[in-house]
């Protein structure tokens, strides 16, 4: 069996770890590791630019657990929804369209409330 891909999000006031899945956007977003981009806040969802681009997957989903982490296709981003965004229904993470699903966040997903729109946001692979 595979060993998990695990990466670090790191940012100004904080950082986390998040352990993915093996699918074909994670083995596209793990080449183009270490990466350093602009986050943005859209409502409790931190999403920023990769530079990678990846289709819609099979399994993509608009609504998805606090701490999913996702891809976007829509805007090759990474999409990290810990609470309600301006078009969830109630307290559910709804995203802007169904979204690959990666992983999931290690740990506390709030944590991403620290992150502020334009912080620089650093994403590299864990050492095993």
């Amino acid at each position: 069996m595979q060993t998990p891909l695990r990466i670090r999000i790191s940012w100004h006031a904080g950082h986390l770890t998040a352990t993915l899945d093996d699918t074909p956007t994670t083995q596209a977003l793990a080449q183009a590791l270490p990466l350093v981009s602009t986050a943005r806040a859209w409502g409790e969802e931190v999403y920023f630019d990769t530079g990678v681009s990846g289709s819609r997957e099979t399994d993509a989903r608009q609504v998805v657990e606090p701490g999913t982490v996702t891809f976007w296709t829509d805007g090759d981003a990474l999409a990290l929804p810990y609470g309600p965004t301006p078009i969830s229904q109630g307290e559910e993470c709804r995203l802007a369209s169904p979204c690959n699903v990666l992983g999931r966040i290690d740990g506390d997903p709030s944590l991403l409330a620290t992150v502020r729109g334009g912080d620089p946001v650093r994403v590299e692979l864990v050492d095993a």
